[in-house]
C-alpha cells in the first residue's frame, strides 16, 4: 500500500500515478507479479471546484496509469468533505490523497526477497536513474517547503522495471531488495541495515558523476523507478548482465559491513544499529 499526499496536492494527476507505481513496484520488489490494485481516494469537498478538479485529476491519472501497467482496479472507497473551515477558503481541504494497494502472486513464496541484508561482504546497488528531484519529498518538509512539482513517472520503466525484479527474485540473483521512496536513498540505505542489524559502507560518488547531482541530491531526492538491491558477489556477473539485456541503469553504492552501522562517505556515519 503506497501514497503520497505531497506529491499529490503539488500535482493530483502525477502523484496519483506516482502512488500506483510505487504500490506496483513494492509488489515486484517481493518478488510477486503484480495482477490488481484496490485504491482508496481521499479528498476535500466536491462543491469546491479545486477539490474536485484535484479528484477528477487523481482519477484520470490512475486510469491512465493502470492502463499503461495493464492491471484492474478491483474495488475501492472514495470519502469526500475531509478538510476544516468553509470550502474554497485556502487550504480549507485536506491533501488529496490517493492510496493505492497493489495485489501480486508468487510463484514460490519461499523465494519472496527480503527487505534487509543479513551477510558482510554483498554488493549495494541502486537500480534506476536519480534526478534532482527534491520537490515535495521528506528532505523538503524538513525544511518546512512544499511547492514545485513532484517526481517524473516513467511508467513503461516502471514495468520493465517489476519484470526484472521478479526475475531476480526467481532466478536467485538477490539477496534483498529495498525501494527507493520517502527519504531516497539514504532513507533506504538505513532502513535496509536495520532489518537485520547489519550494517554498509557506502560511496555516492559514481551515482553523482553518472547522474549529475550534488551529494544531497544523491542522498534525498526520491526520484521513481528506484531499488536498492543487496547482490551476493558470486551472482554479481549474472545480475549485471540480465540489468544490461533490459537495460536498466545501476550503479554499485558500496558494500554490506557488520562491523560499521551505517557509514556514507562524505555525509555522515552512524553506529550502533
Amino acid at each position: 500500500v503506497r501514497s503520497n499526499d505531497r506529491f499529490t496536492k503539488l500535482d493530483p494527476y502525477a502523484g496519483a500515478i506516482q502512488s500506483l507505481a510505487a504500490a506496483y513496484r513494492a509488489v515486484a520488489i517481493a518478488g510477486a507479479t503484480p495482477l490488481a490494485i484496490t485504491d482508496g481516494l481521499n479528498f476535500g469537498s466536491p462543491e469546491d471546484p479545486d477539490a474536485m478538479w484535484q479528484f477528477a485529476e487523481a482519477i484520470r491519472g490512475l486510469a491512465d496509469g493502470c492502463q499503461v501497467l495493464g492491471v484492474p482496479v478491483t474495488g475501492g472507497n472514495v470519502s469526500l468533505y475531509n478538510g476544516t473551515g468553509q470550502p474554497g477558503q485556502i487550504d480549507s481541504s485536506i491533501n488529496p490523497t490517493a492510496i493505492v494497494g497493489a495485489l501480486g502472486v508468487f510463484d514460490d513464496v519461499g523465494r519472496a526477497t527480503p527487505s534487509g541484508w543479513r551477510e558482510d561482504g554483498q554488493l549495494l546497488y541502486v537500480l534506476g536513474s536519480t534526478r534532482a528531484e527534491l520537490d515535495g519529498s521528506q528532505y523538503a518538509a524538513i525544511a518546512g517547503h512544499l511547492g514545485g512539482l513532484p517526481p517524473v513517472v516513467d511508467l513503461e520503466a516502471e514495468r520493465v522495471l517489476a519484470e526484472v525484479m521478479v526475475a531476480c527474485s526467481r532466478d536467485g540473483l538477490i539477496d534483498a531488495a529495498r525501494e527507493v521512496g520517502d527519504g531516497g536513498v539514504a532513507a533506504a540505505i538505513a532502513l535496509g541495515a536495520l532489518r537485520y542489524g547489519v550494517g554498509a559502507r557506502v560511496v555516492l560518488d559514481e551515482l553523482c558523476e553518472r547522474d549529475g547531482l550534488s551529494l544531497a541530491q544523491a542522498l534525498f531526492s526520491e526520484s521513481q523507478g528506484r531499488v536498492l538491491v543487496v547482490v551476493p558477489r558470486s551472482e554479481d556477473e549474472r545480475f549485471s548482465g540480465m540489468l544490461a539485456a533490459r537495460g536498466v541503469p545501476a550503479v554499485r553504492v558500496g558494500v554490506t559491513d557488520s562491523h560499521v552501522g551505517v557509514d556514507i562517505q562524505g555525509a555522515f556515519s552512524v553506529d550502533g544499529i
